[in-house]
């Protein structure tokens, strides 16, 4: 008697084609664009630049991304999401193309090299909101939790693992080869994209102009105020966190830890923490989504913390893998919470006014970090930081939609109701039909 073989198992219903593909194209892009940041920085000091020059490259991506985030909103609002996707891939893929060659001819000059770092800026201004609310659309039902803490953990991890590749390449085979390889990245990730179904997407009503649709994405950003409070928040919390990370942590770690191999380790630590701390988001599903995300960020106080005392390399990388943890809890009540409350047709300039609002600090920050150090010394500039990430955070649970806003496993519709499917039919038409398909495949993602 033979015994019969187990059936294949089953993805599960939220993982289905445009998911996937999301997935896939996220894990391809983030491998080639953590490697590119080192191999940017290290283009333009072989080229004979030094530390300022690599921050001017660096602001030359920022600048356009932060100018761009709403009308990119708004745009991906508009047209088909994934077609905003593509386009801005290709962008990011000549830009980066262009940067390659330049750094393998020889000499490539600092204004030509921001200027391809403004068009990478600007291609990320058009494809977050567009990739955002792309995401939020592909899943629904109480696991969307799941489907977003796997995302994130595919994409930390991609991250985690193209840092590391690509400061190897960078020293085997040269700063210019991955530049090339990041262009190829996004080459590939836009392809993938190009397939996604956006069928199940009710086709939108013409608007009255792209002002007119910044102007009813600001009405549903600021009539939510768990949402404007908790942006308010991160506004703060990213910018003192990234200049402590940015500006403070490598002058510790070289006048107090002995160099950048620890300084290293301490941020793969973090990016340890991360995938960790999705993974974790993939079991457990806080009923109180904001107000368990918002105790997660005072964690976010303690790297800034630790390297004021200065503790020791095994204590800052503890002490950096539980703000790892701790931000990935936060980053996936977040994206529950926006997938639930926003209506599809306003996810992306929503998410835009909250990626706006979370990084158009950073640049001050980051600036004012030297003369803060000369002003009060390091040490009391380290401990500030790590006071205002605590007085912020605190301020925020004083909002009762933030302590009170609950899990629901419908979103809500245009009209600004929680969406009541018919009963025991599947809300989401994708869903229902990779239920129905024998393989599973039917019809058919700031810190962290």
């Amino acid at each position: 008697m033979t015994t019969p073989a187990p059936a294949p198992r089953r993805k599960p219903s939220w993982a289905g084609r445009n998911y996937t593909l999301l997935t896939a194209a996220a894990i391809v892009t983030n491998l080639g664009s953590h490697g590119a940041l080192i191999a940017a920085a290290f283009a333009v000091l072989d080229a004979g630049g030094d530390g300022g020059d690599v921050g001017l490259v660096a602001a030359a991506r920022t600048l356009p991304l932060v100018l761009f985030l709403l009308i990119g909103g708004a745009i991906a609002d508009r047209l088909p999401r994934h077609h905003v996707m593509v386009a801005a891939n290709a962008l990011n893929c000549v830009s980066q193309a262009a940067f390659a060659v330049l750094v393998l001819a020889g000499e490539p000059q600092l204004w030509q090299m921001m200027l391809l770092g403004g068009l990478g800026g600007v291609g990320q201004a058009f494809f977050g909101p567009a990739a955002e609310g792309m995401l939020m659309s592909s899943v629904s039902g109480e696991q969307v939790g799941r489907a977003f803490a796997l995302y994130r953990m595919a994409m930390q991890g991609a991250g985690l693992g193209g840092a590391a590749l690509g400061g190897l390449m960078v020293a085997a085979i040269g700063p210019g080869w991955v530049l090339a390889v990041d262009a190829a990245a996004f080459a590939v990730a836009g392809a993938l994209r190009s397939f996604l179904d956006v069928s199940h997407i009710p086709e939108r009503a013409p608007g009255e102009g792209l002002i007119a649709d910044l102007r009813d994405g600001w009405r549903e950003f600021t009539g939510r105020p768990w949402l404007w409070s908790i942006v308010a928040q991160f506004s703060v919390v990213v910018a003192v966190v990234g200049a402590a990370e940015s500006v403070f942590g490598p002058l510790v770690a070289r006048d107090e830890l002995g160099g950048a191999g620890p300084w290293g380790l301490a941020l793969g630590a973090f990016g340890a923490g991360t995938v960790c701390g999705a993974f974790l988001m993939m079991r457990w599903k806080p009923r109180r989504l904001l107000f368990a995300g918002t105790l997660c960020v005072f964690p976010l106080a303690a790297p800034s913390a630790a390297l004021a005392v200065p503790l020791p390399v095994a204590g800052l990388a503890t002490v950096m893998f539980v703000s790892g943890v701790a931000i990935e809890v936060f980053g996936v009540s977040w994206m529950t919470a926006m997938h639930q409350e926003i209506p599809e047709e306003k996810l992306s300039r929503v998410a835009a006014y909250d990626w706006f609002g979370s990084i158009a600090m950073v640049p001050l920050a980051t600036a004012l970090a030297g003369p803060a150090e000369s002003a009060f010394g390091r040490t009391p500039s380290l401990w500030g930081c790590a006071a205002l990430v605590v007085l912020v955070t605190a301020a925020v649970l004083f909002v009762p939609d933030v302590r009170n806003l609950t899990r629901r496993t419908t979103h809500v519709t245009s009209a600004g109701t929680p969406a009541d499917p018919e009963p025991g039919r599947n809300p989401d038409p994708l869903a229902a039909a990779a239920e129905a398909s024998p393989d599973g495949e039917g019809a058919v993602g700031r810190l962290g």
